[in-house]
């Protein structure tokens, strides 16, 4: 072993030891379509600092109340970007730490193949029971649903076969196990780098909803926290914008 060798293996490991020394468990409440994206940054994120995540999946406004309530998140990942505005508004988030950091795309989906066409026009067939969304109250994927239906004339007539979930990952499910015959739910889903769900989707055209922009924001209990800050800085970086991209989002320029 040379002596340059050494010194750069010592220096390496000194390193690692005090990464290492300093690793610590981030608290992070995460929107339910960003879940499996989630998974991969995560990996990266801990290869990357040391740092390990403990997340919450759910849907955007029950974090709202849950962290106004006390709730520890350190950071929040949300479904739109509204929420943490608010949040910084009421004093629970850093000011100026908010970014977007995808921008969501709503499809309608459905397990079974063929049976969503490239235009939409199944929505008003009148062939299905049942058609699942999440909670428009809590989720904005589920907002952002009511408005593609409203815009194609259809709200008031598909409203009795509305099956609400909690979430859109409760949306996606009634669907998947076939208790709904389609719903709209997140291209995120539908669209697993090297797993893509069964079924057939449209990818709805932009002008029908708002647009869906994600952003994340640090938390006040995460504000003293360097892994919470880390994280935040990491999503940023081209390692998670490539897998943020690889579930079909966009990413500002």
């Amino acid at each position: 072993m040379t002596r340059d060798f050494a010194f750069h293996a010592a220096l390496w490991g000194a390193v690692c030891a005090a990464q290492t020394a300093h690793a610590a468990e981030v608290q992070v409440a995460v929107a339910a379509n960003f879940a499996l994206p989630m998974e991969g940054i995560s990996t990266g994120f801990a290869a990357a600092t040391g740092h390990t995540l403990k997340t919450a999946v759910g849907a955007t406004g029950k974090f709202y109340a849950q962290i106004v309530a006390g709730a520890p998140f350190e950071l929040l990942i949300a479904a739109d970007d509204q929420t943490p505005k608010k949040l910084i508004a009421a004093g629970h988030a850093v000011a100026g730490s908010n970014f977007s950091y995808a921008i969501g795309k709503l499809v309608l989906w459905s397990a079974r193949p063929g049976f969503v066409d490239d235009q939409g026009a199944v929505l008003a067939s009148g062939k299905f029971a049942h058609i699942a969304i999440a909670n428009p109250k809590v989720a904005p994927y589920g907002a952002a649903a009511l408005q593609v239906m409203q815009a194609r004339g259809l709200g008031d007539a598909l409203a009795p076969r509305l099956v609400t979930g909690a979430s859109i990952a409760q949306a996606f499910q009634f669907v998947s196990t076939g208790n709904a015959e389609l719903g709209f739910v997140a291209l995120s889903q539908v669209a697993v780098p090297g797993k893509p769900a069964a079924g057939s989707y449209w990818l709805v055209p932009q002008p029908l909803y708002a647009p869906i922009r994600q952003d994340a924001v640090l938390l006040k209990a995460g504000a003293d926290k360097p892994a919470a800050k880390a994280l935040l800085t990491y999503l940023k970086s081209p390692a998670a914008q490539q897998v943020i991209r690889s579930f079909g989002y966009g990413i500002d320029p």
